[in-house]
């Protein structure tokens, strides 16, 4: 068997004379696989070698498709050692590919949306308290997490703006619909009696105990009312309203 590294140039000059890919591919592919080589070092690149490999690059924090490209990279080379007689086993072939997210939702049509958002009645608290979250979502387009953390301060209802905090604390000033500041201004007074004295912050939305809503929360709004807009539950949840944000009429 040839060395690991002979091994490599060989595969890498295989995929630009054969497959013709770009300088660009390749170059990714010889990152992947140095990486391995250099991983593997004083060891064999055997079935628990590989298995190794894929444990200290999900330990990185690496994301399942980036495991996922670099145990293909490796893959590939050991199929091609084989195949041109430099190995004699392929150490990767009872290794399973990592699992690949769920796609993104895709957007729901946005006459069902505006169904959605308009499901909750109005002539209760509760009803109120939906429709103004469910409104906001739509308008801002924010995550779930940026929403349950919005205080009153955030709001200016004058502006129709709202500030939102998300990843890494970074801020943004994101525009709210006219029907969004009429759902949340019907909602105020609701909140005002619900809102406990002692709840840290100024949140916007609340729950029925008068405690910031949490995520979980918001899922379960949004579910609640998906059969009323005659949307599955299974169908529907908060990322899937963000966007359309830009079809909220003013």
């Amino acid at each position: 068997m040839v060395s690991l590294e002979t091994g490599i140039e060989e595969y890498v000059v295989s995929l630009r004379v054969e497959r013709g890919l770009s300088p660009n591919t390749i170059a990714a592919y010889r990152r992947d696989l140095s990486q391995y080589r250099e991983f593997l070092e004083g060891r064999e690149p055997d079935e628990g070698g590989v298995a190794d490999f894929m444990v200290e690059m999900r330990n990185r924090g690496l994301a399942d498709s980036t495991v996922a490209r670099k145990l293909a990279s490796v893959r590939g080379l050991h199929r091609f050692l084989v195949s041109e007689g430099m190995a004699d086993t392929d150490p990767t072939a009872l290794i399973g590919s990592p699992r690949r997210p769920d796609p993104f939702p895709k957007a729901l049509s946005v006459d069902r949306v505006i169904a959605l958002v308009e499901a909750p009645a109005l002539d209760t608290p509760q009803g109120r308290r939906d429709r103004a979250l469910l409104e906001f979502l739509y308008a801002t387009g924010a995550r779930v997490s940026e929403a349950v953390n919005v205080d009153l301060g955030h709001l200016d209802l004058d502006d129709r703006t709202v500030r939102v905090t998300g990843k890494g604390s970074k801020q943004r000033v994101v525009p709210l619909g006219g029907k969004a500041v009429e759902a949340i201004f019907a909602w105020l007074p609701d909140r005002l009696e619900l809102v406990r004295r002692d709840v840290a912050g100024d949140p916007l939305f609340i729950n029925l105990r008068g405690r910031r809503l949490s995520r979980q929360g918001v899922f379960d709004i949004v579910k609640r009312h998906a059969p009323a807009a005659d949307i599955s539950p299974d169908e529907v949840s908060p990322p899937r309203l963000a966007p359309l944000c830009a079809f909220l009429p003013a």
